[in-house]
């Protein structure tokens, strides 16, 4: 497996492992699949300086990906990001995830990054206890703030110094 910046060629696989996730209502508040040209602007504003999309490629095929982006725009945020994740559902359980945080969290520092957050359901387990391997702590919680299919569910935010 090769861990590589996103190319525009990879935004379909990434669209795809994106919306294969909505219907599980654990991973993204999107509600409905969205399509790849509603995501370009999303893609277009990442770049391999500083705000990266990277996926996890075997043998062409892209297993997972993991963008890193502005948490804020305010000049004072400019070296804390929120990283999101998501894995092929074939790909889960293999390592993917585990291999592509450990990738951010190395090249965080030679980007300007020195704060690596993550906005995660609650009721996400494996997602926090990824975070949770890699020193991830809580450092906020937000109780109720999606509804999902008309179930509120709370968020916790994870970060960790690089």
């Amino acid at each position: 497996m090769e861990i590589r910046d996103a190319a525009k060629a990879d935004l379909p696989s990434i669209i795809e492992i994106y919306n294969s996730t909505i219907s599980t209502r654990m991973v993204t508040a999107d509600i409905n699949p969205v399509t790849v040209e509603s995501r370009l602007p999303w893609f277009m504003l990442h770049n391999p300086e500083r705000r990266p999309i990277w996926v996890a490629d075997r043998n062409g095929m892209i297993a997972g990906w993991l963008s890193v982006q502005t948490f804020n725009e305010r000049p004072a945020y400019d070296a804390s990001v929120e990283v999101s994740i998501y894995v092929d559902a074939d790909c889960r359980m293999q390592g993917i995830g585990s291999s592509l945080l450990a990738h951010a969290i190395g090249c965080g520092p030679g980007l300007g990054i020195s704060t690596l957050l993550g906005l995660v359901f609650a009721h996400n387990e494996p997602s926090l206890a990824l975070f949770g391997r890699f020193g991830f702590q809580r450092w906020g919680y937000l109780p109720r703030v999606a509804s999902l299919d008309g179930i509120d569910r709370d968020l916790i935010i994870v970060g960790l110094h690089i």
